[in-house]
């Protein structure tokens, strides 16, 4: 429930709406109507879905589709309920209100997954439903046979004798009868079999947290035990999450004047700009240089002029912008063409930097792999998991991040909205799938929710982290397979556990009931059989994962430190 509250406090209470004079008047969201014109500045989250009729913008999304860059609006452009305007003023028609906007289909996808979600049974409740009342009538029958036919029962206890050793019976019948019919009680109290789950699950939960993995319950950890598939998320998950600058390739100037360094031109242009594009090139460390009449040109790009002795009149015209852009003004990238093929074919966002009527540099903005990410992904496969990568961004970006990790085309789902990943995860699970889903953002939740287990990462939205099963405190998605590995050995310890509790009453309860076990003895072995159970359990404190396929793929690749544990 709390995380349905988290989706709907995601769009705002109030728009401004537009009135027919022109004037802007504020008004609760639930009073807008179709066809109302809704006023966004920059920073304000769209309250409803709709059709841009005036302005440009760059619009963040990424909550909503997974698309890591922000996404140029222009005149007749839709808008989705929850998504952010950046930096420019844009007028909305509003073509959607309450259960009509993609935000509400989110909703009810969560609300779809949460009451499909199947129950687990714990396996020591299922063997404790039918061991508790088997113990109760063996001990009554035990009572019946040693009070009733004492002296069969002392015949059948002195011919198994042979086989162990010989126990005194008391003299009265019903003496016996009662104290063998105790000895079967204590020593099938089912301590053991009831700490078989529970410490396991302690123990390992209190080992994951060390390793930075939050575990929400004991039926989490089981499911992540039987995990076969797992499913990435791109975003913030295979990705680090925003926009960095990748490569740069400067061009030798041939026009007149002196040559100027094109990261400093880029630099000087984009430190103004708030587009997360330009806040990418921003961070290069370079002295800007001095410029004047300083624009930019929303959804084409950045222009000014630079300063010389003579005053900006006498200076040249610096751009940075889209290809496309530059391309309009008739400035030539022939030369680039290798540049542009190669970081095109990555994935990677193209900026090209111009003097004047001369392109002199090219960058490539790219949301970018996290370190270690293509072993994470050969550590699941070695272990037999099936991975995927499902992800709202374009189909080059994905596809790139794909072959970069190692994943076959067939693995990847792109272009995908909130509704459309739970239904991915459906597929598989109909195929007998096991499915794990990796994901951080407000799309993820749905697909979170369907999952078998969820996953969510380091600085995952509240919505993630209330549909996860399972929390990574960092952003390092390395210790996916510990947690799955992790899970799989609790799970190992829980069946030995139950095993050892298991044989240990079916060799015990018999030798009680024939008279061969004390009372006393039999407290003393119930204790024994529980510090067993326990000590078994806390084997995996000292647990850890078996990594020299990762070890070898990462010296091999060149991907992180190969000595790194």
């Amino acid at each position: 429930e709390a995380a349905l509250h988290g989706l709907l406090r995601l769009a705002p209470e109030e728009a401004r709406r537009q009135e027919p004079d022109g004037q802007e008047r504020l008004v609760p969201v639930a009073k807008l109507k179709l066809n109302d014109a809704v006023v966004l500045r920059p920073g304000d989250a769209v309250p409803t879905d709709g059709t841009v009729i005036e302005g440009d913008s760059a619009v963040d999304e990424s909550l909503l589709t997974g698309e890591s860059m922000p996404v140029e609006k222009t005149l007749h452009s839709r808008l989705y309920a929850g998504t952010t305007n950046l930096n420019g003023r844009l007028v909305v028609l509003v073509t959607g209100t309450g259960a009509q906007t993609a935000l509400a289909a989110i909703i009810e996808a969560v609300k779809r997954a949460q009451t499909s979600r199947a129950n687990i049974q714990r396996l020591a409740d299922r063997v404790s439903n039918v061991f508790v009342p088997v113990v109760v009538l063996c001990a009554v029958a035990t009572g019946l046979l040693w009070g009733l036919a004492p002296h069969a029962m002392g015949s059948l206890h002195a011919a198994v004798a042979g086989w162990f050793w010989h126990m005194p019976a008391p003299a009265s019948p019903w003496v016996a009868a009662l104290l063998n019919m105790a000895a079967v009680l204590i020593v099938a109290c089912p301590c053991a079999m009831g700490l078989a789950t529970p410490a396991a699950i302690m123990v390992a939960a209190n080992t994951a947290a060390r390793r930075g993995i939050l575990i929400r319950d004991g039926v989490a950890l089981e499911k992540a035990g039987v995990i076969d598939t797992v499913i990435f998320d791109k975003t913030g998950t295979l990705t680090m999450g925003q926009p960095r600058l990748m490569r740069f390739e400067a061009y030798v100037n041939a026009g007149e004047g002196p040559a100027l360094d094109e990261m400093r031109i880029a630099v000087s242009l984009a430190s103004r700009s708030n587009h997360p594009i330009s806040r990418a090139i921003a961070a290069y460390q370079c002295e800007p240089y001095v410029i004047e009449n300083w624009r930019e040109i929303r959804g084409r790009g950045i222009e000014a002029r630079i300063m010389t002795a003579s005053g900006p009149a006498g200076g040249r015209t610096l751009r940075l912008g889209s290809l496309r852009w530059l391309q309009e003004l008739e400035i030539e990238l022939a030369r680039a063409g290798q540049f542009i093929d190669q970081w095109s074919s990555r994935g990677a966002t193209l900026v090209g930097v111009a003097v004047d009527s001369a392109m002199v540099g090219l960058l490539a903005v790219r949301d970018d792999l996290k370190p270690g990410a293509a072993g994470v992904v050969a550590d699941l496969a070695s272990t037999g998991c099936e991975v995927h990568i499902v992800t709202g961004d374009r189909a080059a970006s994905a596809q790139a991040i794909a072959a970069e990790v190692g994943l076959a085309p067939n693995r990847v789902r792109f272009e995908a909205d909130p509704e459309q990943k739970p239904e991915y995860v459906r597929q598989l699970q109909r195929q007998g799938r096991r499915v794990a889903f990796v994901g951080d953002g407000l799309n993820d939740a749905p697909a979170l929710e369907q999952a078998d287990l969820g996953i969510a990462v380091s600085q995952a939205a509240d919505i993630s982290r209330k549909a996860a099963d399972m929390l990574l405190l960092r952003s390092d998605i390395a210790v996916i397979p510990e947690a799955l590995g992790l899970a799989r050995v609790t799970l190992r310890r829980i069946r030995q556990n139950l095993f050892w509790a298991f044989f240990y009453n079916a060799a015990a309860i018999p030798l009680a009931a024939l008279g061969f076990l004390s009372p006393l003895l039999c407290a003393v072995l119930m204790g024994v059989s529980d510090l067993v159970v326990i000590g078994n359990s806390l084997t995996l404190y000292w647990w850890k994962p078996f990594r020299r396929k990762r070890l070898l793929a990462a010296f091999n690749s060149g991907i992180g430190d190969p000595t790194e544990t």
